[in-house]
């Protein structure tokens, strides 16, 4: 086969740098070596007993077969309870649809409402994923440059000031990735406003809800019921690689993107649906919430030792289990610097190239999920890496 014969559609598609410095820091997991993983957004606590328990039922006595494209009704009725009890905000099951893996609905969403050479705006330190996924629709990403002034998160001013003739909406996330901040909720109506006023549609990546620290995200479908809201398994819930995700919408939108579910991937994961329900069990809640407490003292530890090491933090993150740290006063460019970082040091950072098109050589992003131990761990390496 031919490279010639490539669509542009695929050529335009970006590497995800992070999977390539993975795979060399697992490369060196495998000679022996001993690395510090804190380079994927991937929490090292697994799936809660209750989780694996209902998979190992399923597989005995059970059998996996297609599911409908939108997810079983038990689990589709769960989740839409699940919003009553944590958010205090009622929807009914139809308006749930769930996706293989978060980004399984974020392409959905991105299909229906991303009409080619249309262009969704987004803050950019962001998650480098969705740029590509508005490759594949043939609309573009329209990344507009936030920092420290604005918590590195889109502002009401900021939409309204960048808005294009071709911007069909907004993606927010909050918590973000790489950087853990967060909307706040009167900032987040602003900017509901702003978009609905200025005819676009908004989606809210809410990935990282139920990691955050000091206090409780609120929803977006608090605030707005015609937005579009995106979550996962995977975060809180610590089901990485049983590939679930959902999406909250309009009911009309949720049965219109069903339907292209029904062509691009049939069903999602079948035992996974089946095991997710575990997840809100009291027991399994109660672990989780366990589990957030400690990512909240490998952040302070983190944080803490960084600052100590000249790396700069404005301000602690807010949510997810990341610190986006200036790097600045070691390198003017963090790729070939966390690149080096792992061949001399073994530790596993991630590069500001793979968030941001403005500021990437001064950042570099550390995953805190990992044991306190290996934070410190990777601490003493930067510290002996700072003296050489």
């Amino acid at each position: 086969m031919s490279g010639d014969n490539w669509s542009a559609r695929a050529r335009a598609i970006d590497s995800f740098k992070v999977m390539d410095l993975l795979k060399r820091a697992r490369e060196l997991d495998e000679q022996g070596l001993d690395v510090v993983h804190m380079e994927v957004g991937e929490p090292d606590f697994g799936a809660a007993p209750a989780v694996k328990e209902a998979a190992h039922r399923l597989l005995d006595h059970g059998s996996i077969q297609y599911t409908p494209a939108g997810g079983i009704a038990p689990l589709r009725e769960r989740i839409a309870r699940f919003y009553a009890e944590r958010y205090g905000v009622e929807i009914g099951p139809e308006r749930v649809l769930v996706t293989a893996g978060a980004s399984g609905g974020l392409l959905l969403a991105f299909a229906l409402l991303a009409e080619k050479h249309k262009s969704f705006m987004m803050a950019d330190p962001g998650y480098p994923c969705n740029p590509q996924f508005l490759r594949l629709v043939e609309a573009r990403a329209q990344r507009v440059r936030v920092d420290e002034s604005t918590n590195f998160q889109l502002t009401a001013e900021l939409v309204r000031e960048h808005w294009q003739s071709d911007t069909a909406g907004v993606l927010l996330a909050s918590p973000a990735n790489p950087t853990g901040a967060v909307v706040p909720p009167d900032e987040l109506a602003k900017i509901a406003a702003v978009v609905r006023e200025l005819g676009g549609e908004l989606i809210v990546d809410e990935l990282y809800h139920g990691l955050t620290y000091g206090f409780d995200a609120q929803t977006a479908l608090a605030l707005d019921d015609d937005v579009i809201v995106m979550n996962s398994f995977s975060k809180y819930f610590g089901m990485t690689g049983w590939r679930l995700g959902w999406l909250v919408g309009p009911a009309d939108a949720v049965a219109e993107m069903e339907k292209m579910a029904q062509n691009l991937f049939i069903s999602p994961p079948t035992l996974s649906q089946h095991a997710a329900q575990a997840c809100f069990e009291p027991e399994s809640i109660a672990l989780f919430e366990q589990r957030r407490a400690e990512f909240g003292k490998r952040r302070d530890l983190l944080v803490s030792g960084l600052r100590d090491l000249g790396f700069g933090i404005a301000r602690p993150p807010e949510g997810a289990f990341y610190v986006y740290a200036d790097a600045s006063h070691l390198t003017d460019n963090s790729f070939d610097w966390c690149w080096s970082l792992l061949e001399e040091d073994r530790v596993a950072a991630t590069p500001g190239a793979d968030f941001s098109r403005f500021d990437a050589e001064r950042y570099v992003r550390f995953s805190y999920t990992t044991g306190l131990g290996r934070i410190e761990l990777a601490l003493e390496r930067l510290a002996k890496r700072g003296a050489r």
